[in-house]
């Protein structure tokens, strides 16, 4: 579990943290959680979402259960420089669906005093790593990787199960395409 132990010289330095796990495990709201920490904290931050991901809202991240926060849309991880006017704290939702570059894009973050939080599946639907996610883990100084519920049978669950018939390994969706299973349930299905 992260604790949130923040360095003393955290002024000076930045770090990455990724919030990780399959769909339904609270990765959104476990990132929501963090920024109202920052803004009670009166620390400037910008939010960032891929741009095809507007399941609930075009310019809102929005978790499962409801809970938002204003984001930019951006279509790819060069615009986040763009729109960076020094906040303090970067945060990113989604990071699986950006392309490779949004690796570089925190590390340089980081490298100017930026704390980067960062949201995303680690795997996709076929249990493989997703996306720039598995780069991201690896750098990060702080990872919390959070669990669903199994529907199948009430363990944690880790894997994002694909209940359609799509086989292209981008599908934005909710509880219409996606459930929570965890390796053994995941195990018996075909995929």
């Amino acid at each position: 579990m992260f604790l949130e132990q923040i360095p003393s010289e955290a002024r000076q330095n930045g770090w990455i943290e990724v919030i990780c796990g399959s769909m339904f495990s609270g990765k959104t709201e476990e990132l929501i959680r963090r920024l109202k920490r920052v803004e009670f904290a009166q620390q400037k931050l910008i939010l960032f979402k891929p741009a095809i991901d507007n399941r609930y809202h075009e310019e809102q991240v929005v978790s499962h259960k409801g809970s938002s926060l204003e984001a930019i849309p951006v279509k790819d991880s060069s615009e986040i420089i763009k729109h960076w006017k020094k906040e303090r704290i970067v945060a990113i939702d989604e990071a699986q669906f950006f392309d490779a570059g949004l690796v570089q894009v925190c590390a340089n973050l980081a490298k100017q005093g930026v704390r980067v939080i960062i949201a995303g599946l680690d795997m996709d639907y076929l249990g493989k790593p997703f996306g720039p996610m598995p780069d991201l883990l690896c750098m990060a100084e702080y990872v919390t990787k959070v669990h669903a519920i199994c529907v199948s049978c009430g363990n944690l669950a880790q894997y994002s199960h694909r209940t359609t018939k799509d086989e292209g390994q981008v599908l934005v969706g909710a509880v219409e395409k996606y459930e929570p299973l965890c390796r053994s349930c995941y195990n018996k299905i075909e995929h």
